[in-house]
């Protein structure tokens, strides 16, 4: 099973593969308890964004010092802003915690796959969003379901 790492490259978990993160299933969700949030973010509504971000501060006010959320809410509105202007249905955000790390996923009812695209460079605010999870997630990636997909993000306890 191969996973995206921090920085964007490839890190081989158990068998070699030469798949990418985006062609893998969950880059080991089997980790990590049940849910301890869970939110269906409705179609087109942006205001979601900083109610994600608030309920994931929520959920990490005693995991981590101060401030240690910050990078988690930034990916993690990210994720959310892309399922809610790429797609035109409903998603939902979960969120997981256990002592070595984070989790969060974001699930849409859109089949196609995301892809990091090059930014235009300049002022250009779009198509950054998957770089910075890229950058800044410890492992990332996209797990095909019946119906639609979910992109997830971890993050080291020490990161988050």
């Amino acid at each position: 099973m191969t996973r995206q790492a921090r920085g964007g490259g490839p890190g081989t978990v158990g068998a070699s593969s030469a798949d990418t993160a985006e062609e893998q299933d969950d880059g080991g969700a089997d980790r990590f308890p049940a849910p301890q949030l869970r939110r269906r973010l409705g179609r087109s509504d942006l205001k979601a964004v900083p109610e994600a971000r608030r309920a994931l501060r929520d959920l990490l006010r005693h995991w981590g010092g101060p401030g240690a959320s910050d990078v988690a809410e930034l990916l993690t509105s990210e994720l959310v802003t892309n399922a809610l202007v790429h797609t035109d249905h409903d998603a939902v955000l979960t969120a997981c915690v256990a002592p070595h790390g984070l989790r969060v996923e974001v699930r849409d009812f859109v089949a196609r796959r995301p892809r990091p695209r090059a930014t235009g460079g300049g002022h250009d605010t779009h198509g950054r969003g998957l770089f910075l999870v890229q950058s800044l997630a410890d492992a990332w990636g996209v797990r095909a379901h019946g119906v639609g997909k979910s992109v997830w993000f971890e993050l080291g306890a020490g990161a988050a």
